[in-house]
C-alpha cells in the first residue's frame, strides 16, 4: 500500500511539474524571426508595409541575394527593368537561395548549368558571377527590352515551363523598386542580430557596385539603391544603421524614420561588438 502511495505520490509531482512546464513555455517571450519586408507603393504615392496589403517578405538571405542582383545590374549600366527579369528568374529558379545544386548539374541563383555554357561550379555558385553572366546573356537578346519580365527571362532560361516566371513578376518589380532606388525606404529589415563585420565592406561593395565608397552624396535614386543594399547585407556586413537623404533606418527599431533634413547623402555605421 504504501508503494503505491508512494507511486501516486511521484505521478502526482511530475504532473504538477509538467504543467509548470506548460505555463511557462507558453508565457516565455518568444523572439521574433529575423526578416525582411518590401513595400508597396500605389499609383497614388502610398506606400504599406503590411504583408496582408500587398508587401512582400524576404528572409535576410534572400534580401542579401537580391540586393547583390540589383547591384550587379547597376555596375553593368543594366536598365531597371533587367533588375525586374533577373529577380523574377531567381525567384523562379531559386526563390533567391544561392542553391549548391538542382537538376542535373544546375546550381546556384539562376540554376546555371556549367555543362551549358554558364561557367564553372564555382562561378555559377558565386552571385556576383552569376549575376553578371545573366545579364551579359540577357544583353545579347535582340529586343529584350520591349519585352515583358516572363518572355525575356525565357529567352535567356529556355525553360521547359516558360510561363512560370509570370508568377513572379509582382514581387520582382516591387523588390526591383526598392533595390534601384525608384522609390525610397521600401525596404526594411527587422529583428537582426548584428556583430562585428563578418565580410569586408569596401570589398564587398567593390565586387557589387564597382566601387568601395558608398557613403556620401549621390543622384537620389542611386543614394536609395545603396541605401536598402546596406539594409539588406546589414547582418553580413554589421551595419547598425543607415541615414539616406534625412532618413535612418536602424536595426534596433528595424524600419526607416525622419531623423534630419534631407541632404541627398548616404552615411553608415558598422558595429564593433557583439550585440543582440
Amino acid at each position: 500500500m504504501r508503494n503505491v502511495l508512494r507511486g501516486v505520490a511521484l505521478v502526482t509531482v511530475l504532473v504538477v511539474l509538467g504543467g509548470v512546464v506548460v505555463w511557462w513555455a507558453t508565457r516565455r517571450p518568444v523572439k521574433p524571426s529575423p526578416g525582411c519586408v518590401v513595400a508597396v507603393v500605389s499609383d497614388a504615392g502610398a506606400m504599406s508595409t503590411d504583408p496582408a496589403a500587398g508587401a512582400f517578405e524576404l528572409t535576410p538571405e534572400q534580401a542579401g541575394n537580391a540586393a547583390t542582383i540589383a547591384a550587379v545590374g547597376a555596375k553593368m549600366g543594366m536598365p531597371d527593368h533587367a533588375v525586374s527579369v533577373a529577380l523574377a528568374t531567381a525567384l523562379q529558379e531559386s526563390r533567391l537561395v544561392n542553391l549548391p545544386g538542382g537538376d542535373r548539374d544546375s546550381a546556384g541563383l539562376f540554376q546555371q548549368r556549367p555543362s551549358q555554357g554558364w561557367g564553372t561550379y564555382a562561378q555559377i555558385t558565386d552571385p556576383v558571377a552569376a549575376s553578371t553572366a545573366f545579364y551579359r546573356h540577357l544583353s545579347a537578346q535582340a529586343g529584350w527590352t520591349q519585352l515583358s519580365v516572363t518572355q525575356a527571362a525565357q529567352l535567356v532560361q529556355h525553360s521547359a515551363a516558360p510561363q512560370a516566371y509570370a508568377q513572379w513578376e509582382d514581387e520582382a518589380r516591387a523588390i526591383a523598386v526598392a533595390l534601384t532606388g525608384e522609390a525610397p525606404a521600401t525596404l526594411s529589415c527587422h529583428d537582426l542580430t548584428i556583430t562585428g563585420p563578418t565580410a569586408d565592406l569596401a570589398r564587398t561593395a567593390d565586387a557589387e557596385w564597382g566601387t568601395g565608397k558608398l557613403s556620401g552624396p549621390h543622384n537620389l535614386a542611386r543614394d536609395w539603391a545603396i541605401g536598402s543594399w546596406l539594409v539588406a547585407h546589414a547582418a553580413g556586413l554589421g551595419v547598425d544603421s543607415v541615414t539616406v537623404d534625412g532618413r535612418t533606418w536602424t536595426a534596433d527599431s528595424g524600419k526607416w524614420s525622419e531623423t534630419s533634413a534631407a541632404d541627398g547623402t548616404v552615411a553608415l555605421h558598422q558595429a564593433t561588438v557583439s550585440r543582440s
